[in-house]
């Protein structure tokens, strides 16, 4: 896949509106009762970008941002600021946020996740941009160092141990992260007279599978 690793203007992302999306195969029985089934195993998320637009500027770095992913060809990182800590958006990474596996003496590779809980329920979200220098791991609650113990590649979310940890150890992290997206339009049309009225302009974002 065609990628920049390149963040959208957080500036104007901050204004954005948008979140996940599901889509589920709903069938209803002459009983009325419901048969459902989720298609997707993982959400997908939209963004509006065009609502954090708020000058001309805004609109300047908008459309230069564009025109250098070429429209929709390449994808591009996002910060989705109602979202992106391992833990809550108010609160402090911490190397115990996310458990991402348990040593078996052998695996040496873990992907970084961050789980949704609720009401006893749980979904595991695979995490393929964390933001460099903001992971920080731990196995067994023992902080581990970046280069010394594991390196991360943060071009898909993986952390590599130098030795594989212990059976029964339990592998955590904290981190910031991104989402990878692309533009969901190949045009965007921009109007002085209707931005003066108070009139933003649609720019649809869409996340991308890694």
């Amino acid at each position: 896949m065609s990628f920049h690793n390149i963040r959208f203007p957080t500036r104007i992302s901050y204004g954005s509106l948008g979140g996940p999306q599901r889509r589920t195969d709903i069938v209803t029985l002459a009983s009325g009762h419901e048969e459902r089934n989720g298609l997707w195993a993982h959400s997908r998320r939209h963004y509006d970008a065009g609502i954090g637009v708020l000058s001309l500027d805004d609109m300047a770095e908008l459309v230069s941002f564009f025109e250098a992913r070429q429209g929709q060809l390449f994808a591009f990182r996002w910060k989705d600021w109602a979202d992106f800590k391992s833990c809550l958006p108010s609160g402090e990474i911490a190397n115990s946020d996310q458990l991402l596996g348990t040593g078996n003496g052998d695996a040496s590779e873990f992907n970084l996740v961050k789980a949704y809980d609720s009401g006893g329920a749980s979904y595991v979200r695979p995490i393929m941009k964390p933001v460099e220098g903001s992971v920080i791991v731990a196995v067994d609650d023992i902080p581990q160092q970046a280069g010394e113990d594991y390196t991360i590649d943060t071009t898909i979310g993986l952390i590599t141990f130098h030795t594989p940890p212990a059976v029964g150890a339990q592998i955590t992290a904290g981190y910031e992260f991104d989402v990878p997206v692309r533009f969901d339009t190949d045009r965007i049309i921009t109007s002085l007279a209707n931005f003066g009225a108070g009139e933003v302009p649609d720019v649809p974002i869409i996340e991308v599978r890694i």
